[in-house]
């Protein structure tokens, strides 16, 4: 009788074969699929931002006045309800954490945040600065009392903080990360800036030039969603950006001019310089700044990190120069 041979053991280990994707509607990155999201997502924004508004309609009153402060406020805060909640939902059927599309908890007024704080100041500065160098640009007397000046000035910081988290989630948030699946990011990106461009048509007093600009500006803020993975950077910028405009130069924000301003600023000169009635948005310098800053974002995020690939942690690898 022959001893057994114990059997000869595999070269390789058999492979456990990993759980496939859950692809469903939800999740599919088809084309049609995700127009389909993007519809439903619009029609839930819609619904609740109406159901909102008419319960804000207390709080506004019988304010008719587009630039009331009681009824911008009424109308962005039903128009941000809208959005996020819809955004949530959408978040539950697809089964993602709600920081895939753009905003993480985690780096919620965090560094990215103050930066594009410093960002938007510093390009409404430079373009004021400019148009004040050629003599286009005039501060004028102080427009409000000691006390006016901190009310109007925790106002406007409050209500264009919530105008950019609303604007910015609403155009580079969700929408973007769901065209990004099908499209590409930057196929998506320009879509989607054009459109944020076509929204602002209706603002009195807005130009062609002005257009220009916010698509422009877009794109910009497309690029550091895609240089340090979230929103936080242009939601800063955005707040700031408006703020400086409305409030510390007192200058056409979008071709409107707001109650509460700073002083009685003065535009005077050809509107390539001034931007015409759609304020500084619509200069020549405001053009030449974006480019700055598009090459400063580039060099300073060297990484780019896409929306949603890890938005806990976005790599953000500052430049060495």
């Amino acid at each position: 009788m022959t001893d057994s041979v114990p059997p000869t053991p595999p070269l390789f280990e058999p492979q456990i074969p990993l759980p496939e994707r859950e692809e469903n509607f939800f999740r599919s990155p088809f084309l049609a699929f995700g127009f389909l999201r993007v519809g439903l997502f619009l029609l839930l924004a819609n619904v609740i931002g109406y159901a909102v508004q008419r319960l804000s309609s207390f709080f506004a009153g019988h304010e008719v006045s587009p630039v009331s402060p009681r009824r911008l406020v009424a109308v962005e805060l039903a128009l941000f309800a809208g959005a996020f909640s819809a955004a949530w939902i959408m978040s539950l059927l697809e089964k993602r954490p709600f920081g895939d599309y753009g905003l993480p908890r985690s780096k919620a007024f965090g560094k990215l945040f103050w930066l594009g704080v410093l960002f938007g100041l510093a390009e409404i500065s430079v373009v004021v600065g400019a148009m004040a160098a050629l003599g286009a640009y005039h501060f004028g007397s102080v427009a409000l009392g000691g006390g006016q000046v901190v009310r109007w000035l925790l106002f406007w910081a409050a209500f264009f903080l919530l105008v950019g988290l609303y604007e910015e989630f609403a155009f580079r948030g969700y929408v973007q990360f769901t065209l990004s699946q099908a499209l590409g990011f930057w196929p998506a990106a320009l879509v989607l800036s054009v459109a944020f461009g076509i929204v602002h048509i209706f603002n009195l007093g807005e130009t062609f030039a002005g257009i220009g600009g916010i698509v422009l500006t877009g794109l910009f803020w497309c690029f550091t969603l895609r240089r340090t993975g979230s929103l936080w950077f242009a939601v800063g910028m955005h707040a700031s950006f408006d703020f400086g405009e409305t409030f510390l130069y007192s200058v056409p924000d979008s071709g409107a001019i707001f109650p509460g301003h700073l002083s009685s600023a003065i535009l005077a000169g050809p509107a390539w310089i001034t931007g015409g009635t759609a304020g500084p948005e619509g200069s020549f310098f405001d053009f030449l700044t974006l480019l700055l800053c598009f090459y400063a974002v580039h060099r300073w995020f060297l990484g780019a990190a896409p929306q949603g690939a890890d938005p806990g942690a976005p790599v953000v690898m500052p430049s060495a120069d």
